[in-house]
């Protein structure tokens, strides 16, 4: 803990010292926004941040920086909460971002070798550069060097999110779902182990059991789209899926006081909206505020759903005169972002009883 203070209170005078760098978008503005439930609205802060390219997820890291899966430019983009582009790293079309308690970020993409593709997971040490991201080193995790089981090409890495200890979870999707084993859709296990010159190395340690590869209900890995976690000292998590599944956003926790220890859905079928049957269409993101509020973007209904942590939903808002394919979001300090992917640009909103 010690270590990670020392690591924000150095990243806090980074930030005052390339505060002034080359790439900032305009001050802020709000304005008025309709195609709302609820007692309360958001209202949408101008102006847009552009210059992406088809981006698909967006992180708010420890620092706080803001992090961006820029994927059809091939880059993962660093910024402030002001907008400032405070730097840049190449990565081929990343997907997914998250940030674990060092500082490291997880990406999930891709790479070339041999003329082919293949999915591929990265870690960027950021503490190692001083937070200079693009001269920050990369360690790829899968696949894993000299293990060609790894090296499938039907597959991919779609979702990730960290725990309080430093280990996580990445979502991988593909056809090949007949093994009991290692079936494509899976959830896997990343934990801290120690090496034998006394170093912790990110190890992956197997597969979440008793999630089904092609299930249609719950407790299933059919196309998952997004994982997030929650900021506390547990493993819970919650899930987007595209696949055929009636639940298509699954909040699960890890029920030690089962017979069976093991993964258990928190919210049952039919007592909340978020588990209403066929409730989403193409969710591709989601994130977790403080307060334990669930944000959902659903890509083919153009919008954002917003849940307590019941499951009651609070407030939602889109369409397509707002959203092309909202890809996901984030939340800090009041302000939920959201990425627009089929404009190719990230928007910003408030809850109008959060003014000043």
């Amino acid at each position: 803990m010690k270590k990670l203070i020392k690591n924000i209170f150095r990243i806090t005078l980074l930030t005052i010292l390339i505060i002034s760098c080359e790439d900032k978008f305009e001050l802020p503005t709000t304005s008025g926004l309709g195609n709302i439930s609820g007692d309360t609205v958001y209202v949408q802060i101008n102006p847009a941040w552009e210059g992406f390219n088809n981006p698909q997820d967006i992180y708010i890291g420890n620092e706080p920086f803001i992090y961006v899966a820029d994927t059809d430019n091939d880059r993962i983009v660093m910024m402030n909460l002001a907008g400032t582009i405070l730097g840049t790293k190449s990565i081929k079309r990343p997907v997914a971002i998250a940030q674990d308690y060092q500082l490291n970020l997880i990406v999930c993409s891709e790479f070339d070798t041999l003329g082919t593709t293949f999915g591929a997971v990265y870690k960027i040490n950021l503490v190692a550069s001083n937070h200079n991201l693009s001269e920050a080193p990369v360690q790829r995790l899968l696949p894993r060097p000299n293990v060609p089981s790894d090296l499938k090409t039907g597959i991919r890495y779609t979702g990730v999110a960290v725990f309080y200890d430093n280990s996580f979870y990445i979502a991988r999707t593909g056809l090949n779902n007949s093994s009991i084993f290692d079936p494509d859709n899976s959830i896997l296990v990343f934990q801290k182990k120690v090496s034998d010159d006394g170093s912790k190395k990110d190890t992956l340690i197997g597969r979440l059991p008793s999630i089904e590869p092609v299930g249609t209900g719950l407790l299933t890995a059919y196309n998952i789209s997004s994982l997030t976690s929650f900021k506390r000292r547990n493993t819970d998590f919650v899930m987007t899926l595209t696949g055929n599944t009636t639940f298509k956003t699954q909040w699960l926790y890890y029920n030690f006081a089962s017979e069976t220890p093991g993964y258990e859905s928190k919210l049952s079928p039919g007592n909340n909206q978020m588990m209403t049957a066929n409730k989403f269409s193409r969710p591709e993101g989601v994130t977790v505020d403080n307060s334990g509020n669930i944000y959902v973007a659903d890509a083919e209904k153009d919008s954002i759903y917003k849940f307590n942590s019941f499951g009651d939903e609070l407030q939602s808002f889109g369409g397509p005169q707002l959203f092309n394919q909202p890809y996901a979001v984030a939340h800090f300090d009041k302000t939920l972002y959201v990425v627009d992917k089929g404009n190719s640009r990230i928007l910003r909103f408030i809850l109008s009883t959060d003014l000043r």
